[in-house]
């Protein structure tokens, strides 16, 4: 019987709050994570990531010290969760790091991403090959580069028409398969990230826990449908966003003449955006259940529109499917960097728009410890 090769899947997404680390292991076609830890960023260095994901003076000297900081601690929550599963550097084939996106622009002339957190470092520190930079070859190949997680999620979840997943982290990414098999997968639009952004400037805390905030206040139906109109939602898959895009510059562009309505009553509006344009999308699908996950599936009232709007389809979250909802996407990650150790396709064109399947990421390879 073949050998189980373990993974160590690392991301932090769009909400910028915290790094998630997962152990992957990986026989044949099955996946299981066997340890996960999420290592929270400081207050500082998540804002200079923040103001470094818009557009700002002294860009490139303000990277290069971002960019190492976040590679060590990727390195960090690496090691640290090797350690909480009682394994060593030895027993890790490669690291899959997604790192920190600060720019995603799939639609500008020259479409570009970039994510930062310094591989070279990474495997330095660890001592681990470190796969990284996955989305650009997708890009370069025709695609958005994003969303990438929808082939693991078919691989992981045995997706098929009646099922599909919803991922709400900073922006809510969707994967359905049609009824010939072939899987989709886009950004829906905003999941927390103009949430956070106006909870965090109208009370002490970062983000709204459970919608409790948002229940305080009511539904604006003309701020709504507002939001609504913006050209996104109406536009063709495949698809991708970011929070560059759904910005609190566009938030408050948006808000233009609203702005007497009370804080809590556009906290709610701006849940039932993020709801309504995941319903938008699953609505009219065969699915029968709809699993979410990403920090999204903490927040009861959202989850509660979810199912509401989308009733009689069970929404529910990856529990149900065999992961739990908070460590998808770092897993997807540990999960592509085995597709690329083993020189296999990572992406799901039919998902980005690239010209056909291409082998995702770099690989930085590890070095024995220098003699003493």
């Amino acid at each position: 019987m073949s050998q189980a090769h373990h993974f160590v899947g690392l991301i932090s997404g769009t909400s910028v709050d915290a790094i998630d680390a997962v152990i992957l292991s990986v026989h044949g076609e099955e996946v299981d994570i066997i340890a996960s830890h999420a290592v929270p960023y400081s207050a500082a260095l998540r804002a200079d990531i923040l103001s470094l994901s818009q557009p700002g003076d002294n860009e490139i000297d303000r990277l290069g010290p971002i960019d190492r900081q976040i590679a060590d601690h990727f390195a960090s929550a690496a090691l640290n969760i090797i350690q909480r599963a009682n394994l060593t550097p030895e027993d890790i084939s490669a690291i899959g790091s997604h790192g920190q996106t600060i720019r995603h622009r799939p639609n500008s002339d020259q479409p570009f991403t970039l994510q930062i957190g310094d591989p070279n470092r990474i495997a330095e520190l660890t001592g681990i090959t470190t796969v990284a930079d996955f989305r650009r070859r997708d890009m370069a190949a025709g695609g958005q580069g994003a969303p990438l997680v929808p082939a693991f999620h078919r691989a992981a979840f045995r997706l098929d028409q009646s099922s599909g997943v919803v991922n709400i982290g900073g922006i809510a990414n969707v994967t359905l398969c049609d009824k010939q098999g072939a899987l989709r997968g886009f950004d829906s639009g905003p999941g927390n990230t103009l949430m956070d952004y106006w909870t965090a400037q109208h009370t002490p805390q970062s983000y709204d826990n459970n919608g409790d905030w948002a229940r305080t206040g009511a539904i604006d139906d003309t701020v709504l449908q507002h939001l609504l109109a913006d050209p996104y939602f109406a536009s063709a898959d495949p698809k991708s966003t970011g929070p560059e895009y759904f910005s609190p510059t566009w938030l408050m562009t948006q808000l233009k003449g609203f702005e007497a309505r009370p804080p809590a009553t556009i906290q709610r509006t701006l849940l039932e955006l993020t709801a309504r344009s995941i319903a938008a999308v699953t609505i009219d699908e065969p699915l029968t259940q709809l699993a979410v996950c990403g920090g999204g599936a903490h927040n009861g009232l959202l989850m509660e529109r979810l199912s509401a709007l989308l009733t009689p389809i069970n929404v529910t979250t990856t529990d149900a499917y065999g992961i739990h909802p908070d460590w998808v996407e770092a897993a997807a990650f540990g999960w592509l960097a085995h597709r690329t150790m083993n020189n296999l396709a990572g992406n799901e064109p039919s998902a980005t728009g690239a010209e056909g399947y291409r082998v995702l990421g770099a690989i930085y390879p590890a070095y024995p410890a220098y003699p003493a």
